[in-house]
């Protein structure tokens, strides 16, 4: 699905925005005067793209496309961009902002696992280390974020927005998978099932207006990872018991999207895109004559034809949507 024509399409539209500095949106608490700066001076890499973690994940895409296409018409701008961002100094400012005590909330968690995933990314980069070591204290830093807020967290956060903890843990485990972190993935995982292991008879009650994770299947995609493929089965047989039926139809019918110059409302791009990742992600290993398999196939074909075309054209969902879309076409 992710062809040389399409990565290339999804690499011009990051590029044109993880340098691009106005307009921004800011997660800066200021305790001071001298707090106040433009977000080149307060994050010397992820100051593009209008908002912290969605220069993060353009980042991301970028490097993913680099290892999976290795041919992409930018690669040398890609490289030449990471040769000028991942070095020891601004990695080092990064790490700085985190460690002010006003940061202690900064993008938690949505931030903090995109963070990763990227680390993560660049660790698969075998043929050249650079980029991934000079990352690795940032990533350290969200590592142990994780580890001192999820034994605190006693409740998810199930709505479709940044707040949502499954999709967190989602990249966390992929994150801990690519630097062989078996701790960290422990952890994620004990707090998967904490948190999630008990759900049934989800009523699926969206869209909300706003968002761009399905409640329902960023969870399920969650505890497709963390569960054997027999409790899985026994798990999402509870959850969602007539999904083979088409039902909630909402999990099936993509998102309708009135305005794409409404930042808010073209969110719902992204859980159109979203879904298409997590119906890939439910369906792996289902056998092929499972109902559910056949249903998923026109969830994901429908949802990518609705949310595809919309990439770009409008900066409220071109300064992120690319990102999804890479999920969806190439699942991870």
């Amino acid at each position: 699905m992710l062809s040389p024509d399409i990565a290339s399409q999804l690499a011009r539209i990051a590029l044109g925005h993880v340098g691009r500095e106005w307009p921004n949106k800011l997660d800066h608490v200021m305790a001071h005067e001298a707090d106040v700066a433009r977000p080149r001076a307060l994050h010397p890499v992820f100051f593009g793209s209008f908002d912290w973690h969605s220069c993060v994940h353009f980042y991301w895409l970028l490097a993913r496309l680099c290892r999976r296409v290795p041919r992409i018409a930018q690669g040398a701008e890609i490289s030449a961009l990471f040769d000028a961002q991942f070095v020891p100094e601004k990695i080092a400012g990064e790490c700085a902002y985190l460690a002010r005590k006003e940061s202690r909330g900064f993008e938690r968690p949505y931030g903090w696992a995109w963070a990763l995933m990227l680390s993560g990314e660049l660790a698969q980069h075998e043929s050249d280390t650079r980029w991934a070591d000079a990352l690795l204290p940032l990533a350290n830093a969200f590592v142990k974020r994780f580890e001192e807020f999820l034994p605190l967290a006693d409740y998810p956060m199930r709505a479709g927005v940044h707040s949502n903890t499954a999709f967190a843990l989602t990249l966390c485990l992929r994150y801990a998978d690519a630097a062989g972190d078996r701790d960290f993935a422990a952890l994620c995982k004990a707090k998967a099932r904490d948190w999630y292991a008990r759900d049934a008879e989800c009523q699926a009650w969206e869209p909300s207006l706003d968002e761009f994770l399905s409640p329902a299947l960023t969870e399920a995609a969650l505890m497709r990872a963390v569960l054997s493929d027999e409790e899985f089965s026994s798990w999402f047989a509870r959850f969602l018991p007539r999904a083979a039926q088409g039902e909630p139809s909402t999990l099936f019918i993509p998102a309708k999207v009135s305005d794409r110059s409404d930042g808010k409302i073209a969110h719902l791009d992204g859980l159109n895109l979203s879904r298409a990742w997590c119906w890939r992600l439910i369906a792996e290993g289902l056998p092929e004559k499972d109902p559910l398999a056949a249903r998923a196939a026109a969830a994901i074909a429908a949802h990518l034809a609705a949310a595809q075309p919309h990439l770009s054209g409008d900066y409220m969902g071109e300064h992120w949507l690319a990102s999804f879309a890479l999920l969806a076409l190439d699942a991870v």
